[in-house]
């Protein structure tokens, strides 16, 4: 809660996170993980996104984060959720959707998330802050919403760039 702190506090949370995608990307053991991942269930995983949109407008309504974060502001991530078991099932499951369109969806979904991302830390109270000084994003210094950002943001980017970085090997190869 201490939001004067340099670095600010919340560092310490994003930091676990980062640390494990690097070490998937960079280690031979990480890169088995990634090669072995089942994109499909993955993809089912991205439906949380759905409840992460419902929770930061209720954020929201209680002034714990800018209205730009949630989906009647400036957050189009909602989209991701509710697409994301449409995408699983006929793109993975059934084949229906094209490699390239899959690569595309994740392309897409990964911005939408980063553009919250981007938000969210620049309207945290912090010598970072840039943004929502009269509605700052407190919300995630607060114990279970702290999670949104330490846990379930890295997972869905993970996700997204171990598919688009499958995805973009299979298109290089010949059909």
């Amino acid at each position: 809660m201490d939001t004067d702190a340099f670095p600010p506090r919340i560092m310490f949370i994003l930091l676990p996170s980062v640390v494990c995608i690097l070490i998937a990307f960079l280690t031979k053991s990480g890169k088995r993980l990634i090669a072995n991942f089942n994109l499909e269930t993955y993809t089912y995983l991205h439906s949380v996104r759905i409840g992460v949109e419902i929770v930061l407008y209720y954020l929201f309504v209680y002034h714990l984060v800018p209205e730009s974060m949630t989906f009647s502001g400036r957050n189009f991530d909602i989209l991701a959720g509710l697409t994301a078991p449409f995408i699983a099932y006929f793109g993975w499951n059934k084949g229906k959707i094209s490699k390239r369109w899959l690569l595309i969806w994740n392309w897409v979904c990964l911005l939408m998330v980063s553009q919250v991302v981007i938000t969210g830390i620049f309207s945290a109270p912090s010598p970072f802050q840039q943004l929502a000084f009269d509605m700052p994003n407190t919300g995630i210094l607060h114990f279970p919403f702290v999670w949104l950002p330490g846990i379930i943001v890295p997972v869905v980017i993970f996700g997204h760039i171990v598919a688009i970085k499958r995805l973009s090997q299979n298109l290089k190869q010949p059909f």
